[in-house]
């Protein structure tokens, strides 16, 4: 009862606060407006991401998350910025779309907190044109010892508090594994934020 009351209440505006400060900002600033033609969205939440589309290079705008609470504020964001948004609550695994129908992926601090990665990322690939980008920007591992030493430690119950998110993902291993190939890939510290949990990586990906 506790829990349920806290991820449907709670733990939506705290995501959203805690998504939204100036250094992920300006990380969404550099991969989000790159989308152009058919976008998807995965994980689109509370539509963080929606100020930084450029509605000029967008034919259509789909986001899904299995969120309804994250969804509604995705709603309101979306008349906020003028943007038109097709939302799809559902899970990243099982994207109601036809094959070969997205030129752009976009997926920022998302990866992290999906389930199943490798089923999702197929799913995501099914939907992709053979052309099509995904643009990603996640958080993961650390390079350094210590601080995955520390982030090992914490990942089991900072998962329970927020909604599943995983921080010692090695995400471009697993883009690569699962057959993305990364051409262009940026990472480091963000500044202001806790290493166990602002280790950035960012960039460009393909089928």
């Amino acid at each position: 009862m506790i829990k349920k009351s806290y991820e449907k209440y709670l733990l939506p505006k705290l995501l959203d606060c805690c998504c939204s400060t100036k250094p992920i900002n300006y990380q969404r600033n550099k991969v989000v407006p790159n989308a152009n033609g058919n976008v998807l969205e995965i994980g689109i939440g509370s539509g963080l991401n929606l100020p930084f589309y450029e509605k000029s290079k967008i034919n259509n705008l789909y986001g899904i998350d299995p969120s309804s609470e994250l969804c509604d504020m995705a709603k309101k964001k979306a008349s906020d910025n003028e943007i038109d948004v097709n939302l799809l609550i559902n899970v990243a695994e099982e994207i109601e779309l036809p094959k070969d129908s997205i030129d752009t992926v976009v997926m920022t601090y998302t990866l992290c907190t999906i389930p199943n990665p490798p089923d999702a990322l197929k799913e995501i690939k099914r939907v992709m044109k053979v052309d099509a980008k995904m643009l990603f920007c996640e958080h993961g591992t650390a390079p350094d010892k210590n601080i995955i030493k520390w982030q090992n430690r914490i990942n089991p119950i900072w998962g329970k508090l927020f909604g599943g998110c995983n921080i010692n993902r090695d995400i471009p291993s697993i883009l690569k594994e699962s057959g993305f190939k990364i051409n262009t890939l940026d990472q480091m510290y963000l500044p202001s934020t806790p290493k166990i949990v602002g280790y950035n990586y960012w960039g460009e990906a393909t089928i």
